[in-house]
């Protein structure tokens, strides 16, 4: 495992699932940089794509250690800074918990919305064919889930498969890809309140509003 001592930077743009990784380095507490990338530009270009060859964000950089995949570094900061209690112990139920429902959103879920949201759903009649089998049966499991809850999705303590599955819940109801149902935003709600969201949103919000800016002076 790295350093956890070893400088965090995180590449990102305010309007993209940074916003997600951007409240996990929050709630780990640890000092990280931050270098904002554009779509199109800087994030296409080779310096970027040595780190990153999609040129996509978000990135993580920890030392000489690269993560990509907005789940996969939710994960990997909840092992880096066990301290914050992100992650339930390894082995235990709530770790199996903990691992399915990362899985699932970053799975099932994100396909399945996405493929709505672009009107590629499968028709019934190939479901077979694809992971996340159908939206309806995608919503019905994370709506399970959510009533589940104890009050969170592994039992008591607060961990990253909350937050990645909240932001999911919550980027997906606010642009309409996900269903607002009442299940959903009472598990959403609490989650909104916690003051690394609520830090994290205010930076990017920051950063989008200055971004519109840039782009109405340059306009």
């Amino acid at each position: 495992m790295s350093d956890a001592c070893a400088p965090l930077t995180f590449y990102t743009h305010p309007q993209s699932r940074g916003r997600t990784a951007r409240w996990m380095l929050e709630e780990c507490g640890a000092p990280y940089d931050t270098v904002v990338l554009e779509y199109g530009t800087t994030m296409k270009a080779p310096a970027y794509l040595a780190l990153h060859p999609m040129g996509k964000v978000p990135a993580l950089q920890h030392g000489d250690v690269v993560v990509t995949e907005t789940a996969a570094i939710c994960t990997y900061l909840a092992d880096v800074f066990p301290e914050k209690g992100l992650a339930p112990p390894a082995g235990s139920p709530q770790r199996a918990a903990y691992y399915r429902w990362l899985f699932f959103s970053a799975g099932p879920l994100e396909t399945a919305v996405t493929a709505k949201a672009l009107n590629l759903l499968a028709p019934a009649e190939q479901a077979v064919m694809v992971g996340y089998g159908s939206y309806a049966s995608v919503m019905d499991t994370l709506e399970h889930a959510v009533l589940q809850a104890r009050p969170h999705l592994c039992g008591e303590p607060f961990t990253a498969a909350d937050l990645y599955v909240g932001s999911h819940l919550q980027w997906g109801m606010q642009f309409g890809t996900i269903e607002r149902r009442p299940t959903f935003e009472a598990f959403v709600q609490p989650l909104l309140q916690r003051p690394a969201y609520l830090r994290a949103a205010a930076i990017d919000d920051a950063l989008a509003a200055a971004s519109q800016s840039h782009a109405n002076a340059n306009g």
